[in-house]
C-alpha cells in the first residue's frame, strides 16, 4: 500500500470543481508515489458546501478554513478561493506543516506574495512543499514547446507574442461578480488571465521579463450587482449597480533578460474568443505557435530547412513520447482542459514524495506578481517603461 495523503480543499466553485476532478482522476492515469484522499471540503455555506462535497467526492466538510487546516486527516491544503484570501490561508497552512497548492495569481499584491514566498521558504526547510497552480504549463503542447526551446531548436529567441482572449463579460448587463472587484481579485483581466500568459511565456523561454510598458482599460465602468454567481456565470436583478474597479483589458510590451522582445494582450472583450491563450515564439533557427482553443496541436517552423521545405507544420501532441500524453489515450485521442490540472496534481505529489520543491514555486508566483505590479504602475504613469 502506498502512503496516503489527506487533501483539504478550500473553495468549491469553478476552480474547486476542476481541482476536484483532478484529485479524483489522477490515480487512474499515473502511477503515483502517494495515494490522495479527498478528506475535507471547506466553504462558507454549510448547505452549499455539503452539496458540493457530495457532488465532487469529498468525505467531510468544514465551514471555517481554519478548522480544515487544524485537522489531523489533512496533510495537504488546496486553495481555490478568490485572491484576497490566498495569503492568509496559505501562510497558516504552511506554518501548520501542511503542503499547499494555491490557485493563481499567487496573491493580490506583491507584499502578500512576498509573505507567502517567505513562508514557503521556511516551510521547505522542514520538508513542506508548495506550488502555485499555473496549469497551462501542463498542456503537453506547451511542455513540448519548452523542450524545443531548451534543446536549441529555435536558436536565439528574438520575439514573443502572447495573448489571452475571452469574451464572457461583453454584455454590459453581466453582473458585478468578484472578478470585477479589486479588493477581492487584485486586478481584472491582467491578473486573472494575463498572469497565465506571463508565466507561460517565461516557462517556455526559461527566461524572465525585466521591464514593461503598458496600457489598461475598463470599458464598462458600472454593472448590476450580482445576486448569485458560480464560476464565470452570474445572475443579477439589475436594480442596483456598482463600480467595476479592475481592468477589462491590459496590453503591454516587454523585454526578456536574454534580449527577446515581447508583446502581451489580456482581455475579456475579444468578441467570439472563448479561451484563446495564444503564444508564438520566433528564434534565429525556428518558431513555435500555440493556441489553447486547439490545445492538442503545436505549430513548428524549422528555419534550418531549405526554403522549399520550410513553413509551419502541425505537430499533433498526442504521442506516447510527448510530455504527459502517454499516460492517457492512444495517439490522436486528444486531451482536454481538465487534464492540465490532473498533470499538475501528479507533478505536485511526485515532488512531495521525492522531497524536492515543485515548479512553479511560490517564488515563481511572486515573480509573476511583480510583473503584474509593474504593468499596473506603467499603465498608471502614461505607459512609462517600468523595471521589474
Amino acid at each position: 500500500m502506498k502512503q496516503p495523503i489527506g487533501v483539504g480543499m478550500v473553495g468549491y466553485a469553478f476552480m474547486g470543481r476542476v481541482h476536484s476532478q483532478a484529485w479524483r482522476s489522477v490515480g487512474a492515469f499515473f502511477d503515483l508515489p502517494l495515494t490522495p484522499s479527498m478528506a475535507v471540503l471547506s466553504g462558507r455555506s454549510a448547505g452549499r458546501t455539503a452539496e458540493a462535497a457530495e457532488s465532487l467526492g469529498w468525505s467531510a466538510i468544514e465551514t471555517d478554513w481554519k478548522e480544515l487546516v487544524k485537522r489531523d486527516d489533512v496533510q495537504l491544503v488546496d486553495i481555490c478561493t478568490p485572491g484576497d484570501s490566498h495569503a492568509e490561508i496559505a501562510i497558516a497552512a504552511l506554518q501548520a506543516g501542511k503542503h499547499v497548492i494555491c490557485e493563481k495569481p499567487l496573491a493580490n499584491t506583491v507584499e502578500e506574495a512576498e509573505a507567502m514566498a517567505a513562508a514557503a521558504r521556511a516551510a521547505a526547510a522542514q520538508g513542506v512543499r508548495s506550488m502555485v497552480a499555473f496549469n497551462y504549463r501542463r498542456v503537453p503542447a506547451v511542455a513540448l514547446a519548452r523542450q524545443l526551446v531548451a534543446e536549441g531548436r529555435l536558436g536565439q529567441i528574438r520575439h514573443v507574442r502572447a495573448q489571452y482572449l475571452q469574451d464572457w463579460i461583453i454584455d454590459p448587463e453581466f453582473p458585478l461578480v468578484w472578478r470585477l472587484q479589486k479588493d477581492k481579485a487584485g486586478s481584472g483581466a491582467l491578473g486573472d488571465i494575463g498572469a497565465h500568459i506571463v508565466d507561460t511565456a517565461q516557462f517556455i523561454l526559461g527566461d524572465l521579463l525585466t521591464g514593461v510598458s503598458a496600457i489598461t482599460e475598463t470599458f464598462i465602468k458600472e454593472r448590476p450587482l450580482a445576486d448569485d454567481s458560480a464560476g464565470l456565470s452570474a445572475a443579477g436583478s439589475g436594480v442596483a449597480t456598482g463600480l467595476v474597479t479592475v481592468d477589462d483589458a491590459a496590453l503591454f510590451i516587454g523585454r526578456f533578460a536574454g534580449g527577446a522582445l515581447a508583446s502581451f494582450e489580456a482581455t475579456r472583450f475579444a468578441t467570439g474568443r472563448k479561451n484563446a491563450l495564444r503564444i508564438e515564439i520566433n528564434g534565429s533557427l525556428g518558431s513555435v505557435a500555440f493556441d489553447f482553443e486547439e490545445m492538442n496541436e503545436l505549430w513548428f517552423h524549422d528555419h534550418t530547412l531549405v526554403p522549399e521545405e520550410g513553413g509551419f507544420r502541425r505537430i499533433l501532441v498526442t504521442e506516447g513520447g510527448h510530455p504527459y500524453a502517454g499516460a492517457y489515450w492512444p495517439p490522436g485521442h486528444g486531451l482536454g482542459y481538465e487534464n492540465t490540472f490532473t498533470n499538475e496534481i501528479k507533478d505536485f505529489l511526485e515532488a512531495i514524495a521525492g522531497g524536492y520543491d515543485p515548479s512553479p514555486s511560490f517564488e515563481d508566483g511572486l515573480q509573476v506578481q511583480r510583473v503584474l505590479a509593474a504593468v499596473e504602475r506603467s499603465a498608471g504613469d502614461e505607459s512609462r517603461w517600468t523595471a521589474i
